[in-house]
């Protein structure tokens, strides 16, 4: 018999029909006549409580079977259990099953178990991160991200739009960092050999590149794992009109901070004929549609990660979800964070990117909302993002919330070829890898637009987790690519 899942039973009507549980053992009272485990599969955030009545049995209960799987059980063993689903008598709970059998079907030794420990930091989680998700703040971690995504396709297939897969691996390097991860196929040995031989001692560090033949790689050319999906969801943009992507994308950012991974997962959607403003308006109904799906449809996980993790998590949220976003210029909001600069790290100032405590100060001192920061300065924004009639801004804008600053990059995309090509030229970019990227423009060029949201920030928002490791079930960072 398919076993049901506890989030299903727990709500059921306790009218002692037969029932099938599977799932691990969190705790096992013996109290001589009574015993009483409690379960967990994963599926909610509650267990469901078995007992075993050794004066009062069941009457198809194998007493004896039973007794003996009774003894194999500890924390973390994995049951199945057939019994009769009957009303609790215990506070807090609205039914449990009468064992009629129980099958342990892998022990669980005490004493190797790592998750033994009544409290865990979250550093000796990381360590055992593929057995955390049995805890409670993960598996609510889990429960969360699996309805947040579920949230993000929800939310553009309901406004037409049209999901794609951009390209892990690419030639094209979207945002012009340089902290790309390379793929290749040639032997990093036989580099070494070649250097050697090539004298690479005596050669400039600059030139160490003209020894390797990028011809013999697998792709021809020079490869690396992409930082984003947004070129080439532009290009389907185009003919499609609105298009998301969401998937995995790299850094090679050497950052060891609660706030970085070198894989993580963005949401990027691109739409034909927006503007920046049309853009600013989805970008706020998006952040509202999913903060209220957190809110309406994860609340039992929400109230343990409000208590536990972040109190005033909910509120917070709500807040958020309530209020309308302030829009304001990047140059206007320099200007008030000027009138306040005493109270940075890192004094405000006109070209400055904006800092997160700047973002925080803003949303939380300031305005006491959600903010939108627009018009950024060109030096400090993309090549691709268009270029406003003062030729010094650009049609930029960021998205900034309560409690950790920018959730949403985006901006209104420049569709003119001549000034996208300047602006290539003017970074010094290898056209040869854009070529295709041009011919947008010079192809039935349209005004279009779209944004970027780490997905792992947003659940680290939703959660009120305090590392971005722990709301991604195997964290990838410098030095630690673990399981």
């Amino acid at each position: 018999m398919v076993p049901t899942l506890i989030k299903d039973i727990l709500v059921s009507e306790p009218d002692g029909k037969n029932i099938t549980v599977c799932g691990w053992v969190r705790t096992v009272r013996d109290s001589k006549n009574l015993v009483f485990i409690q379960v967990n599969d994963g599926s909610c955030f509650a267990n469901i409580q078995l007992t075993f009545d050794r004066n009062n049995p069941s009457d198809n209960a194998n007493t004896d079977s039973i007794e003996a799987e009774l003894k194999k059980l500890n924390t973390g063993a994995s049951i199945r259990a057939e019994g009769l689903l009957v009303p609790s008598p215990a506070s807090g709970q609205a039914v449990e099953v009468t064992l009629e059998k129980l099958t342990c079907l892998g022990v669980c030794p005490p004493e190797e178990y790592p998750l033994q420990k009544n409290k865990m930091s979250m550093e000796y989680l990381r360590e055992n991160a593929h057995l955390r998700a049995r805890t409670n703040t993960f598996g609510a971690v889990y429960r969360m991200r699996n309805q947040m995504a579920f949230a993000v396709h929800s939310f553009f297939q309901e406004r037409g739009f049209q999901y794609i897969n951009a390209p892990e691996i690419t030639c094209s390097d979207c945002e012009g960092a340089g902290e790309m991860f390379q793929v290749t196929t040639l032997s990093m040995e036989k580099i070494a050999e070649m250097g050697v031989k090539a004298g690479l001692g005596g050669m400039k560090i600059k030139d160490a590149h003209k020894i390797v033949d990028y011809s013999k790689d697998f792709f021809g050319k020079k490869a690396n794992l992409t930082v984003s999906g947004q070129l080439e969801a532009e290009t389907l943009a185009t003919a499609l009109s609105r298009v998301y992507t969401f998937g995995p994308t790299f850094r090679a950012e050497n950052s060891n901070t609660p706030r970085h991974l070198a894989e993580f997962w963005m949401i990027e959607p691109e739409m034909a004929f927006f503007t920046l403003e049309d853009d600013m308006d989805i970008q706020e109904e998006f952040i509202k549609y999913l903060l209220n799906w957190a809110l309406t449809k994860c609340r039992e996980d929400l109230e343990f990660f409000n208590k536990r993790i972040q109190p005033g998590l909910i509120e917070m949220l709500e807040h958020v979800v309530n209020s309308k976003f302030k829009r304001i210029s990047y140059t206007d909001a320099i200007a008030e964070l000027e009138k306040h600069a005493d109270k940075f790290e890192f004094k405000p100032y006109w070209g400055c990117d904006i800092a997160t405590e700047h973002e925080r100060y803003l949303t939380e001192q300031i305005f006491k909302c959600p903010v939108m920061v627009y018009n950024y300065p060109k030096e400090i924004k993309s090549f691709y993002m268009k270029l406003n009639e003062d030729g010094k801004t650009v049609r930029a804008v960021d998205v900034l919330v309560p409690g950790i600053g920018e959730i949403i990059g985006g901006s209104e995309r420049e569709e003119n070829y001549d000034k996208l090509l300047a602006a290539c030229k003017e970074r010094n970019m290898d056209m040869s890898n854009y070529e295709w990227y041009l011919d947008l423009r010079r192809f039935g060029t349209v005004p279009h637009a779209g944004f970027g949201l780490g997905f792992e920030r947003l659940i680290r928002y939703v959660t009120g987790m305090e590392n971005i490791r722990d709301v991604i079930p195997y964290p990838r960072a410098p030095k630690l690519a673990d399981f």
